[in-house]
């Protein structure tokens, strides 16, 4: 989602969008009384809101039974938080920065466009691109689309924690449909309704959509300049600071973890002791900035300007507005980050995790993107190689079976 959370190469072909809306859209045979009769009684709601008869009729056309995959979504508890270095390197790594600069070539001429009228960053542009579909890839794999009415109205039905946000997106949604922005084929998202390449929920659709390529629609699933000009009138809208950085990696002194969560000048800052690792200077020494470390007291540091906190209003979560700031800087050329993170012994860091892959892949154990992320391809592919080296095939990477296969 847009405060939650596809490559349109200029958007999916029409085959594609004809099979994978068949596959979004349900057959009549199992058909769910109560589940259509929560439709049928939901008009009334969606006609005070405008929508007519005829648009209701058309979005949910077929739609007979809640969608089983969104309710196991909904329902689905993570064992465990991820860590902030693994959210990171999953997010902002070689391959992610690499086909970053490939999309600031191919799409150079709209973002040019796009900063100078929004004065946002191109770059943070890209990374949000990056953060939210994978550059559009997502887009491209029907197994991760829904059917947004059908989503929402599966939420609205059968989930009670959420219904409330479901009903709301919904009319969203239908109002979307009836502008003729998009067609009921089209409107398709995640599980929890967040459309397009940017990820944008209905309501923020509505707020921010941007017909940047001006064909006479607002196209975020399809169109890659209107997807990057809704992002950016998102960002200016709720505050963006044109020129100014998202925030700066900093080395904490001693003692210097108990002022995280305040907020000082940049210039007050440097003189309690905060640097930055090359040891330059503050830009803008005037400007606010709160201290944030987002592994603990051992862990990095990071001083947050007002753009860290503009990020937030696309997802409020401090690992995602790190992770696109940190992101935009290396599409744009800097270097990643200079400190560590107190990773637990034995663990791999992001250069390792690629090194890994790459060699699984060297040996015909891997047939995957070598992209540091180790989803169950990698993991087979270690168990595997683990069962050969005689090791405990546990399916985790670790510096112990790096070890193994560079010996």
């Amino acid at each position: 989602m847009t405060q939650n959370r596809k490559l349109s190469i200029r958007g999916l072909a029409l085959a594609f969008a004809v099979s994978a809306t068949a596959a979004l859209m349900p057959q009549t045979a199992s058909a769910d009384a109560g589940f259509q009769k929560w439709i049928a009684n939901f008009y009334a709601t969606a006609a005070k809101a405008g929508i007519s008869k005829a648009t209701y009729n058309r979005a949910f056309s077929g739609v007979t039974t809640p969608d089983p995959d969104v309710i196991e979504k909904a329902n689905f508890q993570p064992e465990f938080k991820a860590k902030v270095w693994d959210y990171v390197d999953s997010r902002v790594n070689p391959y992610t920065v690499k086909i970053g600069r490939e999309m600031a070539v191919k799409h150079a001429r709209t973002l040019k466009v796009l900063e100078r009228q929004f004065g946002v960053d191109r770059n943070v542009l890209l990374a949000i691109w990056s953060m939210e579909s994978n550059y559009g890839a997502v887009l491209e794999k029907s197994d991760r689309l829904h059917y947004v009415p059908r989503a929402l109205a599966t939420l609205a039905y059968a989930d009670p924690k959420r219904a409330k946000f479901a009903r709301t997106q919904l009319v969203a949604a239908l109002k979307i449909l009836q502008a003729g922005d998009v067609d009921a084929r089209g409107l398709t998202g995640s599980w929890a309704g967040a459309m397009g390449h940017t990820q944008f929920i209905p309501t923020s659709y509505l707020l921010y959509a941007v017909d940047a390529d001006r064909n006479g629609h607002r196209d975020i699933w399809n169109s890659v300049p209107d997807a990057l000009a809704t992002s950016a009138n998102l960002l200016k809208k709720n505050g963006w600071q044109p020129g100014k950085t998202w925030g700066y990696e900093v080395v904490v002194p001693k003692g210097g973890s108990d002022h995280v969560g305040k907020t000082r000048t940049l210039r007050e800052w440097q003189a309690l002791g905060f640097v930055r690792p090359s040891g330059t200077g503050f830009k803008n020494g005037s400007d606010r900035a709160e201290l944030k470390m987002m592994a603990g007291a051992n862990g990095p540091g990071f001083l947050m300007t007002r753009n860290f906190f503009v990020i937030k209003r696309y997802n409020a979560a401090d690992t995602y507005a790190l992770g696109v700031g940190l992101l935009a800087d290396q599409i744009a050329g800097y270097a990643g980050m200079a400190q560590s993170w107190p990773r637990p012994d034995g663990t791999l860091d992001i250069r390792e995790k690629f090194e890994l892959q790459t060699r699984l892949k060297a040996l015909g154990y891997y047939d995957g993107e070598v992209d540091g992320n180790f989803g169950s391809g990698s993991k087979a592919a270690i168990s595997a190689v683990q069962s050969r080296l005689g090791l405990e095939a546990n399916g985790q990477p670790s510096k112990h079976l790096l070890k193994a296969l560079r010996d």
